[in-house]
């Protein structure tokens, strides 16, 4: 959250840019942080979830290659 504030705010350069990014942090860490006092097992099933393919073809047998 911090590196994406940053980088609002530098690519920007401007004060207004600057309170957005100080702003969006701020916002990020709070859902963030009441994401993981809610459920703190989220991230290990995120990362489990990015593992899967999108799409698995319907298929009667295993997907052996000869």
């Amino acid at each position: 959250m911090g590196m994406l504030a940053a980088m609002l705010i530098f690519s920007g350069g401007t004060l207004l840019t600057g309170i957005f990014g100080v702003f969006s942090w701020a916002l990020g860490m709070f859902v963030l942080r009441r994401m993981a006092k809610a459920d703190p097992d989220m991230s290990r099933v995120y990362m489990r979830h990015v593992k899967y393919a999108r799409y698995y073809p319907p298929r009667s047998r295993p997907n052996c290659q000869r």
